[in-house]
């Protein structure tokens, strides 16, 4: 059987990358994460989203808003124009984190 504190710190984690979750979830936040891949480390701006898209600008402001508060994104002004670029590192580490403690449950089951 699990113990107590194990199963408590892997709920902890489970709500530390809910956020993640809810904005991976979503098709056309996957595809705009695809499109950022592809603009590599300049990042993309709105109007070159918008573009790749049959979205409205505001409709592509409202998944990168969704993003950014995930932490998946970072925006970065460059001059009058803001761009967006991923920062998946820290957020990849905390899902990794929450596989090896459900890992961990599971062998003790």
């Amino acid at each position: 059987m699990a113990e107590k504190q194990n199963l408590e710190d892997a709920l902890t984690q489970f709500k530390n990358c809910s956020p993640i979750f809810i904005a991976l979830g979503d098709a056309t936040r996957q595809k705009i994460l695809i499109d950022l891949a592809e603009a590599g480390t300049e990042g993309i701006n709105v109007a070159q989203l918008s573009g790749k898209s049959i979205l409205s600008r505001p409709a592509i402001s409202h998944h990168l808003k969704v993003l950014k508060d995930s932490g998946i994104i970072e925006p970065v002004k460059k001059g009058t124009q803001i761009f967006y670029k991923l920062c998946l590192e820290k957020k990849l580490a905390d899902i990794k984190v929450l596989i090896q403690m459900v890992e961990n449950i599971i062998c003790t089951i």
